[in-house]
């Protein structure tokens, strides 16, 4: 079957770029269904955390007997880079760790080392709680990790343990956040979850301000329906508008064009010039019509949606002696096979479905 290039908008056959006669032809990039290329993935090095986030790893399901991956389960550094390298060759540039909480794998900082040197990789970030972030932001900078994302959705300490579910004090994200930005890992972006009735009143006009006093992105995330356990329901969603505006009366602000084709946040200026704030609006504002992103988890299944209920095994074609080229061909099959739009299709009862929990694939 001959595809359509929505570049070049000329027919192309499978496996080739449009090239003259006599001329070399080269590997093209795929797009699926949709015509959305690969261009982010997110890699899960661990399923475990050292939080029970409400929204994510509730701690009645994710209690002290629930049986995390073996460290044998895991990808190793070596199969994650080969990975990384392949996906690169697809078109995939920019490389984000996450979890569980990435931090908990030991000597993170080789793998970033490992990552920093695969060709056409040209950003690698990372999303944290930060709780043990302190101690590694000068590593991992130095080891080539571009910037960091921290998770945290309140700035009041009770608040802030009843979401996280966690004896690890506020003070200790704070100076993980501290720490990231005297080791350059800028600019910082941190992520708000926001849920009716749980911080969704001060909270969002404090973390506001911290952004702006020390400079961070903040950038206010609409509470998702991601997996089975956290107990979503549609009326505990405040919506982003309802946000931007809470924002805006105290802090003028303006909309902001996308840093690149396909973010997900939408951006907004501070008229006085404090930096800026986002939101992240996947559940009245879909995006799916943008998305580039797939998703490895830690014991090596592929994911092309946040809310997709199965992954595709590249573990036991890594671990079966399965060469690159076989690999890329698996992984260029599931991406042009790729037609998920979940977000703009959700429903009561889709919202219900099996999927596949956050913690596993990070978000």
């Amino acid at each position: 079957m001959d595809h359509l290039d929505s570049t070049s908008r000329v027919w192309l056959k499978p496996g080739f770029a449009g090239s003259s006669a006599g001329e070399g032809r080269e590997p093209r990039m795929p797009v699926d269904r949709l015509g959305r290329a690969l261009r982010d993935v997110r890699i899960s090095v661990t399923d475990r955390c050292n939080f029970r986030c409400r929204y994510c790893m509730p701690r009645e399901v994710f209690g002290a007997d629930h049986p995390f991956l073996d460290r044998a389960e895991l990808l190793s550094f070596e199969e994650i880079t080969r990975l990384a390298r392949i996906i690169a060759r697809l078109g995939g540039r920019k490389i984000r760790l996450t979890g569980g909480e990435p931090l908990l794998r030991r000597d993170l900082e080789r793998l970033v080392e490992m990552l920093a040197g695969v060709e056409g990789i040209e950003d690698i970030a990372m999303t944290t709680n930060a709780s043990l972030l302190a101690a590694k932001a000068r590593p991992l900078r130095e080891a080539g990790l571009s910037r960091v994302t921290v998770s945290l959705d309140s700035l009041d300490p009770a608040t802030f343990a009843a979401v996280s579910d966690t004896q690890v004090p506020l003070a200790r994200v704070l100076e993980g956040i501290t720490a990231a930005h005297g080791a350059g890992l800028a600019p910082i972006k941190i992520n708000t979850v926001v849920k009716r009735g749980l911080n969704d009143g001060n909270d969002v006009l404090d973390l506001a301000a911290f952004g702006r006093e020390h400079s961070h992105t903040v950038r206010f995330i609409e509470y998702m329906d991601v997996g089975t356990t956290n107990g979503w329901h549609l009326d505990d969603v405040v919506p982003a508008r309802d946000i931007v505006a809470r924002i805006g009366e105290v802090w003028p602000i303006e909309p902001v064009d996308p840093n690149y084709p396909g973010e997900v946040a939408e951006r907004y200026r501070y008229l006085d010039g404090a930096g800026e704030v986002g939101v992240i609006a996947s559940v009245t504002q879909p995006f799916c019509s943008t998305c580039t992103r797939t998703r490895l988890s830690a014991q090596g299944e592929l994911f092309t949606c946040l809310f997709a209920s199965r992954g595709h095994d590249l573990r036991a074609r890594l671990r079966d002696g399965g060469t690159d080229d076989e690999l890329e061909r698996a992984i260029r099959g599931i991406w042009e096979s790729r037609s998920d739009r979940y977000s703009e299709l959700r429903t009561a009862e889709t919202a219900e479905l099996p999927k596949v929990e956050m913690s596993y694939i990070g978000g």
